[in-house]
């Protein structure tokens, strides 16, 4: 029944007058333990440096630079890189960093709160797309700390690692990618080598057989059996002059011409001969050069036969009685003498033939085995015209590696600029000890009422004549105020007396202790004025 009223503006003034020091007390405690807050909380200092991400100086269609990593990503790199825990232990023992706590804490604690002071922070452009990749145009190094000169020196060191650390990463990369493509080159320069040794060796091994012959031995081929063609012909015509040389030789053995002076008829003989040679040696002429083995023979001949005809027109003109057979037998060593030349041009172009026929032979060969040896060659010639390719290319990077090392090392790439070195802290950013402390005030009031109004729902009591009749249903003839006796009345003014009494000896006792223990109230007052300036 009672939760059914409702509480009316005189219920909440009465509950606060009778609430009323214990609202005060529990505000009391919450605002002086934020103002407390706010006095002992030590102010952290940050000292922040800006570095912007400069592009490369020099066009990239002109140089390629070897880093191809986004900045975002080196700058965490760089981060892991800085933030060891060597180089974290050495600056703090450089500067004197956490002095107070070395020895009381872990070098792992330390290292690890000095981590989480520091901030790294990128900033990039907005782009329209928010799928493409954001341009980092620069980033800011920042430290918080206790001490602020500390806080400046260190500052200073973290932006002077990351720009050393950034140069020297890029230059190292730089200088391992030259340094690799270097031990490729070198590698395929060997396999290069080996494979033309091979190249030469194979070409060496098979000389007279390898395809770019081919059209060589084929004519070289044709012009042998030419050549065989004529040695033929030559020899068919010694033959024919042999036996003409035979029936010469028998006829002056006989010594016909001489015994009988049947002189004429030989002489006829011997012209027909003449003739015959003449025109068979005008049709080589119209069919060959003059330097043709076929013309000298006939043109041999026809000498021949005209020194025959004219000794045998001398030897008919003039007879000699005596000596017939000294004739006869100079005839007989002369025709000799022509058929031994004549055996021994045939000896010697049969010579020329078998040397001929070995010639088709070994060209015969080298052509049925081109075909083999031209799919060796290409299989050689294409392993090395795929490493004289790799080589090259492997060249080629390596010669824009070189170039892309020089530009790391004289500093034309991307790089990190500070454009804003970190300055000196002049005020902290924390603690922000009057918003502490107006927040200490909200609290204070907000958990004064609020544990009022927990003590007020608890307290199930009837509050006055409108809940008495919102209960029983019935009004009230007349209230009866609640009367104070005198002994009431006096308690309450010793209380409120003893209470001002007990705040100021509390106060007063208090500053003399800070006073004389922890230091003078004149310093302490600068100090808070500072601390809330």
């Amino acid at each position: 029944m009672a939760a059914e009223y409702e509480l009316t503006l005189n219920d909440y003034l009465s509950i606060f007058k009778r609430r009323i020091w214990q609202i005060i007390i529990i505000a009391s405690i919450v605002l002086i333990a934020s103002i407390l807050l706010a006095i002992l909380l030590p102010p952290i200092y940050q000292s922040t440096g800006t570095i912007l991400v400069e592009s490369q100086q020099i066009p990239k269609d002109v140089i390629q630079s070897s880093i191809t990593t986004f900045a975002d990503e080196r700058i965490d790199i760089i981060k892991q890189r800085v933030m060891t825990r060597e180089n974290l232990y050495r600056i703090m023992q450089k500067y004197g960093l956490y002095k107070d706590r070395i020895g009381k804490d872990s070098i792992a604690t330390l290292v690890a709160d000095m981590r989480n002071n520091i901030t790294v922070e990128i900033l990039n452009t907005n782009q329209a797309n928010a799928w493409e990749k954001k341009a980092d145009i620069s980033f800011t190094v920042s430290f918080s700390s206790r001490d602020p000169d500390i806080t400046h020196k260190v500052a200073n060191e973290l932006v002077t690692l990351f720009l050393d650390e950034n140069v020297k990463s890029r230059t190292e990369k730089a200088t391992e990618t030259t340094e690799f493509l270097s031990q490729e080159v070198e590698t395929l320069k060997k396999e290069l080598e080996t494979t033309e040794s091979k190249v030469a060796t194979f070409k060496e091994r098979y000389a007279g057989a390898l395809p770019e012959h081919m059209e060589m031995h084929m004519n070289l081929l044709q012009q042998t059996a030419m050549d065989i063609k004529e040695i033929d012909r030559d020899y068919k015509s010694t033959q024919e002059e042999l036996r003409y040389l035979d029936v010469e030789l028998a006829t002056a053995r006989s010594g016909i011409n001489k015994r009988l002076g049947d002189t004429p008829t030989a002489t006829f003989s011997s012209e027909a001969e003449l003739n015959k040679v003449k025109l068979e040696l005008e049709r080589a002429q119209s069919l060959y050069s003059e330097s043709h083995p076929t013309v000298k023979s006939l043109k041999r001949r026809l000498e021949n036969l005209e020194k025959t005809v004219a000794a045998e027109n001398a030897g008919a003109s003039v007879v000699k009685p005596k000596g017939a057979d000294i004739e006869t037998d100079l005839m007989v060593a002369k025709v000799q003498t022509k058929i031994d030349a004549a055996k021994a041009r045939l000896i010697s172009l049969d010579e020329q033939k078998r040397a001929l026929r070995q010639k088709v032979d070994d060209l015969q060969a080298r052509i049925s085995r081109s075909p083999e040896v031209e799919k060796g060659l290409f299989t050689l010639m294409r392993d090395y015209e795929n490493a004289k390719s790799k080589y090259e290319e492997v060249k080629s990077k390596q010669l824009n590696a070189k170039i892309a090392e020089n530009l790391e090392q004289e500093n034309k790439a991307e790089r990190f600029t500070m454009v804003e070195s970190p300055a000196f802290p002049e005020k902290p950013i924390k603690p922000n000890r009057k918003k502490l402390i107006g927040l200490g005030l909200f609290g204070a009031i907000a958990i004064s009422f609020g544990f009022v109004f927990l003590l007020e729902t608890i307290n199930a009591r009837v509050r006055g004549a409108d809940a008495l009749e919102a209960i029983t249903k019935i009004r009230p003839l007349v209230t009866v105020p609640y009367i104070y006796t005198q002994a009431e009345i006096k308690r309450k003014k010793h209380f409120y007396r003893y209470l001002i009494i007990g705040l100021v000896a509390f106060i007063v006792i208090s500053s003399i202790i800070v006073h004389l223990l922890v230091m003078p109230l004149d310093i302490l007052f600068v100090k808070l004025l500072n601390r809330f300036a």
